[in-house]
């Protein structure tokens, strides 16, 4: 009886164990959706991975603003990256969150270094009900902000 007992132990344990293990190519769940993403970052909630396209791009000066998008999470974000070889303008990315009367809500900003193929990206901003836009500009504004189209 106590080898019995002993199997079934045994073979529970294993069962438990192997239900942690993730199999290859498991993608875990992001960690946030819509409005609950908001000010967080796409990769501390793993929302870089979960269906992540961009939507807009804006040049600027050899600065390139992408507004990158997670069906997985349901939130957006800029991701700035300069190509310039002009080292003087630091370069900031905004992303903007509207509602359906056009209204900003709220808007978030990273700051990138000007180092040649330097880029950053900002927190988010969710909800599948907005509109998002991103704009580019420079410290100095010796150059105009640019803006995306909503989308």
């Amino acid at each position: 009886m106590n080898k019995i007992v002993t199997r079934v132990a045994t073979i529970s344990a294993a069962v438990v164990a192997m239900g942690m293990i993730p199999l290859a190519g498991t993608s875990f769940a992001a960690g946030c959706s819509g409005t609950g993403c908001d000010n967080k970052g796409p990769r501390a909630t793993a929302c870089e991975t979960a269906g992540v396209a961009t939507q807009r791009t804006i040049d600027n000066n050899d600065r390139k603003a992408e507004l990158r998008w997670s069906t997985g999470c349901s939130a957006a974000w800029v991701r700035v990256t300069n190509n310039s070889s002009n080292s003087l303008y630091n370069s900031y990315g905004y992303i903007e969150k509207y509602d359906s009367a056009g209204n900003l809500l709220r808007s978030l900003s990273i700051r990138v270094p000007d180092n040649t193929g330097g880029s950053d990206w900002s927190n988010m901003l969710g909800g599948a009900g907005y509109y998002y836009r991103v704009c580019i500009s420079f410290v100095g504004n010796e150059y105009p902000l640019k803006c995306s189209s909503k989308f």
